[in-house]
């Protein structure tokens, strides 16, 4: 009989350590295996032999036949596990497919990749080549790069590098929405070299490409969101994270990894560059690299020489005479989007804002529809006339007249992206209009659409901010933003850099060189520096008036965070519950500050009511003292890209 240490990918599993089981065969570190975890089965990782306790243990149920995963999974999940601190079986579970506990499919084993005819590539511009000649070895890279310098041309040619040296790539994306795009461009050149992977493929679909992944003999290239990370790629030679400004990179749930973090500890294990590319960098991601002067790669020049230009008009959303023709839709935009559309040019209208209508109230006694467990406005879907909320997913039917005083003057205000698309086609009737957002189901969304939109089958899209991150699209002629203000207001530290990068990465869509653009943005505050800025692509402006703000009134980078949260069934357990923990962390022997205890920005949630501390610190070691003695019911997120 032998035994060995498991960790086991568990998420009942809170312990840190790994358990140890008997086998009757030795196992090498990596094996990967099922075993007992109370009455549950569970995938573990074996992490090495471990002599007999003085205890009884179970026995390893299944050995999967399949190569050990690479070396440094376990110096990674150690590091995970300090930095992001969490229940060990969240954390493993992030490298394996929890699809292998049922009957596993089988894949083919990755042999030698068919042979592919490439598609030839524009040559590389001085700048591209001067960008090139800055990417040498490992580290950090901040590929600072306008929307149409061509950093996805940067991306190929540094993967082309990793493949001739043997080793493989991974390329992160945002979303799942821009893989289509990515991988159409790397197949182009790369074939069946690429793989994708992603939480929308079927669970039969993930699993392949995770075998495929960890059985191959020779380099691959893995597109795909954050987790893509996690991808069991043996000679990793370059890692990539497009749009890295995004919050998507930071994951909501246990443990709080952002995936920039993580890259760059795989890419010091692995000794492979890491490239941040973005036309927004991140002020601290910024601010770091030129602190620790790490190499930040300026590109300016439009990758695609061009004579066209990019006109913008900007309307004031405060002169209703602009809007004689539609509530929504300014005079300008209209005429801009019906000259666009008469040159047979797509036309992509913006707005944050899913749904018809995000306010419902009646107009004679003031009643307002919100949910019975959230306490938050209930939002209008005209498609199938219902009123759903956003955050809990009640849903119910639209009243016709005031459940309070039976008058029908009910109002809907606040416009969403479905009334923008059914307002868009009244004046265009004979447009094809399509709407993408996260309101949109299997079969409907932008990755499942990418090709038939690229070559122009759709006349005026209509979306949220998942139109706006890094699609390229060479008939789109127009650009129009419903509502530049929507994040402007929220009342988060990092509103103006959010607002920032969602404005200038939405008029990138337009000016990349394809053909002469336009964009129309309505704002209530034309003078505003900020759209001044975004306007002018003074990013420079922007970041430092950005730093200054953040130093006066200490966010970061001038300070770690640690947000703390609690949830009650009323609001005066919550405030006793956090004013409570806020005078321990005071009286403590921490060196932070702590603000608050003050209510979440959706305080009511579920039928239970949220109340959070924010913690700061100069040194994040002090944060992290902070987490493992926390009360029982707190929950935390260090390092958040967001206090709402």
């Amino acid at each position: 009989m032998r035994y060995v240490e498991i960790l086991v990918a568990g998420a009942t599993y809170h312990g840190k350590d790994a358990l140890t089981y008997s086998t009757q065969e030795a196992l090498q570190p990596g094996a990967v295996v099922n075993v007992p975890l109370r009455n549950k089965q569970v995938l573990g990782i074996v992490r090495g032999s471990a002599g007999k306790p003085k205890f009884a243990v179970k026995p390893v149920e299944t050995v999967f036949s399949l190569p050990p995963l690479p070396e440094e999974t376990f110096t990674l999940i150690d590091w995970l596990a300090e930095y992001y601190p969490a229940p060990l079986g969240t954390i493993v579970q992030l490298f394996l497919p929890n699809s292998l506990l049922n009957k596993h499919v089988a894949a083919p084993l990755a042999a030698t990749a068919a042979e592919h005819q490439t598609v030839p590539l524009p040559p590389l511009t001085k700048e591209q080549q001067a960008a090139l000649d800055q990417i040498i070895g490992a580290g950090s890279f901040i590929l600072h790069g306008e929307t149409g310098s061509g950093k996805t041309r940067i991306y190929i040619e540094l993967t082309m590098r990793a493949l001739a040296h043997k080793k493989s790539a991974i390329i992160l994306t945002p979303e799942i929405g821009l893989t289509s795009q990515l991988a159409e461009a790397f197949r182009e050149q790369f074939g069946e070299q690429v793989i994708v992977v992603h939480s929308q493929l079927t669970e039969v679909a993930r699993q392949k490409a995770w075998l495929q992944i960890l059985r191959s003999d020779q380099p691959r290239i893995v597109i795909g969101p954050r987790s893509a990370l996690f991808s069991p790629l043996r000679d990793l030679g370059l890692i990539i994270i497009d749009e890295a400004h995004e919050n998507a990179y930071k994951q909501d749930q246990a443990p709080h990894y952002h995936a920039n973090r993580v890259a760059a500890q795989l890419g010091r294990l692995k000794r492979a560059p890491v490239i941040l590319g973005s036309a927004t960098p991140p002020v601290v991601d910024y601010f770091v690299a030129e602190q620790k002067k790490r190499p930040i790669i300026r590109m300016r020049e439009l990758a695609r020489a061009s004579e066209h230009q990019a006109d913008t008009t900007v309307v004031d959303l405060k002169d209703r005479t602009q809007f004689s023709k539609s509530a929504y839709l300014s005079k300008p935009l209209l005429t801009a989007a019906a000259q666009t559309l008469a040159k047979k040019e797509q036309v992509l209208l913006f707005l944050n804002r899913r749904g018809t209508a995000r306010l419902i109230f009646c107009e004679n006694c003031g009643w307002q529809a919100v949910c019975p467990h959230c306490d938050l406005p209930l939002v209008y879907h005209g498609d199938d006339h219902t009123m759903r909320c956003h955050t809990c997913s009640f849903k119910q039917g639209a009243v016709s007249s005031c459940p309070s005083c039976g008058n029908p003057s009910i109002i809907f205000k606040a416009v969403g992206t479905k009334a923008i698309a059914s307002e868009i086609a009244a004046h265009f009737p004979q447009a094809r209009v399509q709407r993408f957002d996260t309101d949109n189901k299997r079969g409907e969304r932008i990755e499942e659409h990418y090709g038939a939109v690229k070559k122009g089958d759709v006349d005026i899209i209509v979306g949220t901010q998942t139109l706006a991150k890094g699609l390229d699209l060479p008939n789109l002629g127009m650009v129009g933003v419903i509502a530049a203000d929507t994040s402007l207001y929220l009342p988060d530290y990092n509103s103006e850099e959010r607002t920032y990068q969602l404005l200038g990465q939405v008029l990138g869509r337009v000016g990349r060189g394809h053909r002469a653009t336009h964009a129309v943005i309505q704002t209530y505050n034309p003078k505003s520096p900020l759209i001044k800025a975004v306007l002018s692509r003074d990013w420079q402006r922007f970041y430092h008036k950005e730093l200054r703000e953040r130093e006066t009134f200490l966010f970061p980078p001038f300070c770690y965070i640690l947000k703390l949260s609690c949830r009650r069934a009323s609001i005066t357990g919550a405030q006793k519950t956090a004013t409570s923990l806020a005078a321990q962390l005071k009286n403590g022997d921490y060196k932070i500050i702590v603000e608050g205890p003050a209510p979440a920005f959706h305080e009511k949630s579920g039928d239970k009511y949220q109340w959070q501390l924010i913690v700061k610190a100069k040194n994040r070691g002090e944060l992290l003292r902070i987490i493992p003695n926390l009360p029982s019911g707190w929950s935390y997120d260090i390092d958040p890209t967001n206090l709402l």
